[in-house]
């Protein structure tokens, strides 16, 4: 268990500074809000190297490997990327009173208002990631009218607006989860914040702090560091009015209603929560991955086994939108060569650390196969048909480690299959964040189109990806990202409310990123790519200067061929 390193003391001493700064942040003009993220993106770009090598050395990633690039586009690439879209929005704000989407909102099939979050305003989203698009659907009767309405709420506010201060229970997996959670309290609700760093990545404490040292200086934002004690007396502090929480579904049970037992299940069948107050949060998932049946050629079907493989090698797995359930149906012609290439990707990609706590004991439960405690290098793993008897483990517990179920569904047709996919996938899968269809072409034609969409609009995910990792949605930082609407604190599913969502957008149901069934060049995200932090670096350069020499480096950098060693001799 982690020591607590923090006070009682200066975590009251925390709370009351920023208490006494809450109104005066939340009445900041915009034009100091600019400045403030301006001057953070600076201290961003000054830690970003150190902030990468220190993810390295904390996940025991090997210099030269292709898992670098891993720690470089989880963390200042997407920052960056973050801050970027964010001053494009104040901008707007500053200039229309409102952000600006890309394009008009528009009525889907489904009678529902979609917004388009991606491709943003910004050119070089245009130019560099032109085949994916994403559209927020919103809640059902809302009208396209109302979305003005539900464009950056918090910059509609009177002066003087609420003020509020918020404890952040930063994730210990990602490093840069606890600087996009920070701004999105801080710029899109404009709420001071107490972040506490995980202890798993407790090395990002000093780098957080001289990156954001514009909002520290301030009376902003506090960080502070510790184990359970420390962060149980931050958010139970009369000074906390929120929490926010980035985690599992049993750390957000336990903050809110206590440790197990029947203590417990007595304060949710009465609704006495231990954490009496708003609490938002972003909890993971068992994501599941449907492939839809059909012919795909050797090359899509390639492209899309190393991108399920990629989901679940990236981070080791420790990501809420690694692949957990891989959904096929039994009767697919391609279904047994398609599994053997997954297979045949994980038996070649190298195997890492699984650095992240109580790795090494879920595997061990998952798949009854002796491991190397020691190293903690666990295989890469496909259970193949995995059976109803063996369902529980797979299905309603998220695993954090590398092991991905597939699970073979009966149908009559595709089409039956799709919908026996999506109702597995709702109702015995544990979670609501994300969920991705592999597709192939063939399938959405205009007589089923209609049917496609009725199946898109069924899922009761926060975000849907079509041919790709949800994983890209994720680290475009313009789609909002949260669990599907509708959870409560007694049952949270995959967490209440959205983060990223740099437009600032209210109202939504979910979001649906499209992308095609390959790509070219190899993605960064792909272990296989041999120029992966390289392209990874170029993309920081690109967020820290864009210009129009940048994105060609980047271009250039994605299509360079490997350097082949001279043939010795």
């Amino acid at each position: 268990m982690a020591q607590d390193t923090t006070s009682t003391e200066q975590i009251d001493r925390c709370l009351t500074e920023l208490s006494q700064a809450k109104q005066r942040f939340a009445d900041l003009p915009i034009a100091e809000r600019i400045a403030v993220a301006d001057a953070c993106l600076d201290g961003v770009v000054g830690i970003a190297r150190e902030w990468v090598e220190s993810a390295c050395r904390a996940k025991s990633i090997a210099p030269g490997s292709s898992s670098r690039a891993d720690e470089v586009l989880a963390g200042p690439v997407a920052v960056l990327r973050y801050l970027r879209l964010l001053l494009h929005a104040l901008r707007d704000i500053e200039t229309r009173g409102t952000t600006r989407p890309p394009a008009k909102p528009f009525v889907g099939v489904d009678g529902r208002t979609r917004v388009s979050v991606f491709p943003t305003n910004w050119l070089f989203d245009r130019l560099l990631l032109y085949p994916f698009k994403v559209t927020a659907w919103m809640r059902n009767g809302l009208g396209v009218g109302d979305l003005d309405q539900r464009l950056a709420t918090h910059y509609r506010q009177s002066v003087p607006r609420s003020a509020n201060t918020v404890v952040v229970l930063g994730a210990g997996n990602v490093s840069a989860i606890p600087f996009t959670d920070t701004f999105s309290k801080l710029f899109h609700e404009g709420k001071v914040v107490l972040l506490k760093v995980s202890p798993v990545n407790a090395y990002l404490k000093p780098l957080l702090e001289r990156a954001l040292q514009p909002l520290i200086e301030q009376g902003y934002l506090r960080i502070m560091e510790g184990g359970s004690e420390a962060g149980s007396a931050a958010i139970l502090h009369h000074l906390a009015d929120e929490v926010h929480i980035t985690g599992g579904i049993e750390s957000h049970n336990r903050i809110v209603w206590g440790p197990p037992g029947a203590e417990r299940n007595d304060r949710i069948r009465t609704h006495r929560p231990v954490l009496n107050k708003p609490v938002t949060s972003e909890l993971g998932n068992v994501s599941p991955w449907i492939v839809v049946p059909g012919h795909y050629s050797a090359r899509q079907l390639a492209f899309q086994a190393e991108n399920i493989a990629a989901s679940v090698v990236n981070n080791v797995s420790f990501n809420c939108v690694a692949t957990r359930v891989l959904i096929t149906w039994k009767n697919w012609a391609q279904r047994r060569g398609f599994l053997d290439q997954v297979d045949d990707l994980f038996a070649r990609i190298p195997r890492r650390v699984s650095y992240y706590p109580g790795a090494v004991e879920r595997y061990i439960r998952l798949t009854g196969r002796p491991v190397d405690h020691e190293t903690k290098l666990l295989p890469w793993t496909l259970q193949r048909n995995v059976s109803e008897q063996d369902a529980p483990k797979y299905f309603q517990e998220e695993s954090f480690c590398c092991v991905v179920a597939e699970v073979a569904l009966e149908g009559d047709s595709p089409e039956d299959f799709l919908r026996r996919a999506v109702d597995f996938a709702n109702e015995r899968l544990a979670g609501t964040l994300c969920a991705t269809m592999t597709v192939p072409n063939g399938f959405r034609s205009a007589t089923t189109e209609v049917f496609f969409q009725e199946c898109l609009a069924q899922l009761r995910y926060g975000l849907v990806a079509i041919n790709q990792w949800p994983g890209v949605a994720y680290a475009l930082m313009s789609p909002p990202w949260g669990g599907y609407p509708g959870s409560n604190l007694a049952d949270a599913q995959s967490g209440i409310g959205w983060v990223h969502n740099t437009f600032m957008l209210e109202g939504i149901e979910k979001s649906v990123l499209e992308g095609p069934l390959t790509l070219f060049p190899k993605p960064a995200w792909f272990p296989t790519n041999p120029n992966a932090e390289s392209l990874a670096w170029s993309l920081f350069h690109l967020y820290q200067s864009p210009s129009w020499w940048n994105l060609i480096r980047t271009i250039a950098t994605s299509l360079k061929k490997p350097r082949v060693p001279p043939t010795p001799g």
